[in-house]
């Protein structure tokens, strides 16, 4: 499907154990044996490390990989949720490139990861067919506390702020600068910032909003066999 990503093999089901240290998780395996796997979030993952739950796993091609495992999806609330935040920046890199994203579209090229703003790297850069540079910094969302919103951010991020500063900087030196959330759970009706999580996240999105970034929302759907980004869903005040 256009804007898709499709695992490269078949993922495998387990049973979670437990998450620790942020990065690793104890799974059981169909065999009922125990393993460590890769967790790739750095969050809170709130609502989405409940012990006994479904969960999805890759397997690195790579032989040299200390865990080969990988934790992608749990099924939480009726559905499945990605939690690898590693996919987000790929899943809107395609979806940009098939056109499915209309603000996004119409541009000549794409760069990934250019340098921009005080020591920091854009995660796609816009250019081309006679526009503005397009500045576009992508985050993963998946919190739900409430049925059918989603939020961001999960944990404090003073990162995510001092982006949203460097985005508005962007603005101001008359190029386009768009914040684009890649929630990862098919249920998202709408989008609002966990400003109770990190008040301070909060008041730099609304000081970039107010400085002429563009927020844009995407929820994605998912399934063993592939995540694809959907359609647009609006931010809630």
């Amino acid at each position: 499907m256009a804007g898709g990503m499709r695992f490269p093999s078949p993922l495998i089901e387990a049973r979670l154990i437990r998450r620790y240290k942020r990065f690793l998780a104890d799974v059981e395996m169909p065999g009922g044996e125990v393993a460590t796997v890769h967790c790739a979030n750095p969050g809170a993952m709130t609502g989405l490390a409940a012990p006994g739950s479904r969960v999805f796993l890759s397997r690195s091609a790579n032989p040299k990989r200390k865990l080969p495992l990988s934790w992608e999806l749990i099924e939480a609330d009726g559905g499945l949720v990605g939690i690898n935040t590693a996919h987000p920046n790929r899943l809107a890199e395609e979806a940009i490139a098939a056109g499915t994203i209309p603000e996004l579209a119409g541009y000549a090229a794409m760069a990934r990861e250019v340098r921009y703003g005080r020591n920091s790297r854009i995660d796609i850069l816009l250019t081309g067919s006679g526009r503005p540079d397009t500045y576009v910094e992508v985050k993963n969302a998946h919190l739900m506390r409430r049925p059918g919103l989603a939020e961001f951010p999960d944990s404090v991020t003073a990162r995510g702020a001092k982006h949203l500063a460097e985005l508005g900087e962007v603005v101001a030196a008359g190029h386009r600068a768009v914040m684009l959330f890649i929630i990862q759970r098919g249920d998202a009706r709408s989008l609002a910032v966990a400003r109770d999580i990190d008040p301070a996240y909060g008041k730099a999105f609304d000081e970039a909003r107010g400085a002429g970034v563009e927020m844009l929302a995407r929820r994605c759907d998912l399934s063993i066999g592939q995540i694809t980004v959907a359609e647009a869903v609006p931010l809630a005040d």
